[in-house]
Formats: C-alpha cells, sequence, structure tokens
C-alpha cells in the first residue's frame, strides 16, 4: 500500500521515527529518518529489571480490590509505553522490524477510559488521543484509541485514526504487552488510506518512580 500525504499528519502520535515528511506537514513530529537510521528496540515485551522492581515497590498502585476484598492486579493507573514495528516491511516506505514508532505515556482510568500522550508528535499536530477500554480475559484486554491528526502550519485537521490495542498484564501488575494496528483514514473518516501493525510493551509509573 503506497502512503499518501495524508498519513504524514495522521500518523504523528504513532508513527514519529519512521516517516520523512517537510516540517510544515509534520504531523509525525520529529520524523526525519523514512530510510533510517532507524531507532530500534528489543520487541519481546521485556521490562527492564530495575523498573519491574521500582514499580512492585508501591503495591496499591498495581492492585484493585475486588468484591470478595481479594487484591488481584489492575491494568488502572499511569505506564510508559513504547509502540514498535512488525510486520510492515513492505509498507511504503518499508518499516524494518523492531524500529520504535511511538513513545510516551498513557494513563488508563477506573471508568473505561484512557488518554496517551505521544512523546514523538508536535502539539500542533496534536499529541494527545483518547480511548475505551474493557478487560477480555483474566489478565488480558483491549483498548481503542481515536485520534486527529492536524497539519502543523495550516491548523486544518487532515485525518481521523483508529489505534487498537490487544494487550495482556502481566500478573505483577507492572507491565503489559501485546500487539497494535494503527489505522489511518482521512479527514472526513470515511475512508481508509493506511495501516501500520506492531507490538506495544509498557511500565508502569509510580510514586517510587525517580526518572521520566
Amino acid at each position: 500500500m503506497r502512503i499518501s500525504t495524508n498519513l504524514y499528519a495522521a500518523l504523528g502520535a504513532f508513527v514519529p521515527a519512521v516517516l520523512f515528511v517537510p516540517a510544515a506537514m509534520a504531523g509525525c513530529g520529529d520524523a526525519s529518518v523514512a530510510n533510517g537510521p532507524f531507532t530500534m528496540v528489543s520487541s519481546n515485551g521485556a521490562v527492564p529489571a530495575a523498573q519491574a522492581a521500582e514499580a512492585a515497590k508501591f503495591a496499591p498502585a498495581a492492585q484493585l480490590q475486588t468484591g470478595s476484598g481479594d487484591s488481584v492486579a489492575s491494568i488502572v493507573g499511569l505506564w510508559t509505553f513504547q509502540f514498535i514495528s512488525k510486520g510492515n516491511l513492505t509498507h511504503s516506505p518499508s518499516i524494518p522490524d523492531g524500529a520504535q514508532l511511538d513513545f510516551g505515556y498513557t494513563e488508563w482510568h477506573s471508568d473505561g477510559t484512557e488518554i496517551l500522550n505521544s512523546g514523538s508528535r508536535a502539539p500542533a499536530t496534536e499529541n494527545f488521543c483518547m480511548g475505551t477500554w474493557a478487560r477480555t480475559d483474566f489478565f488480558a484486554y483491549q483498548l481503542k484509541h481515536f485520534a486527529l491528526g492536524y497539519d502543523a502550519t495550516s491548523g486544518a485537521l487532515t485525518s481521523r485514526n483508529l489505534i487498537i490495542e490487544s494487550v495482556t498484564l502481566d500478573p505483577s501488575g507492572n507491565s503489559f504487552s501485546g500487539t497494535v494496528t494503527i489505522q489511518v483514514y482521512d479527514a472526513t473518516g470515511a475512508h481508509q488510506v493506511d495501516q501500520l501493525t506492531g507490538t506495544v510493551t509498557a511500565t508502569r509509573l509510580t510514586l517510587n518512580t525517580t526518572n521520566p
């Protein structure tokens, strides 16, 4: 599938490190490496031991009281995340597996809503998106983000985007991992113009977190 100009304005919150466009249309924020070098990261979903241990020190943030009085791991809370490319080798431009698509912070709320702050997209192109989530199994969740993309210069709406995550929470409650699909539509939302796939990994942030 050939990439369209709308995609550049659309994927800012999700594909900043892999697409190159002029600054005025850089909905991808700091996009500047369409043909590499790419920021490559591990795609195995592993959480650094130090970060996992740090999160575990603040148990209440990783737990949710059930009606029986027991505590079980909960996805509710604040996380640092990465979207990592997988399965986009035939995309135009080609994106290698393991390339970072986006990073930032995401907060899952107890009412089934969510908000994400992209670290790779310029605010002028919209670097926040909102979502809704539901638990699909004991430690499994599905999340749908709904995002808008704008031209950084004119402020015109250029795209509507749907980002779907299917993730599994680690029983510790301190990390989750899974898959992400990014669907890009035109400004009307009626026509899909592109799609990317990848994995998502996240680590919980707590009151003990010392580094952003």
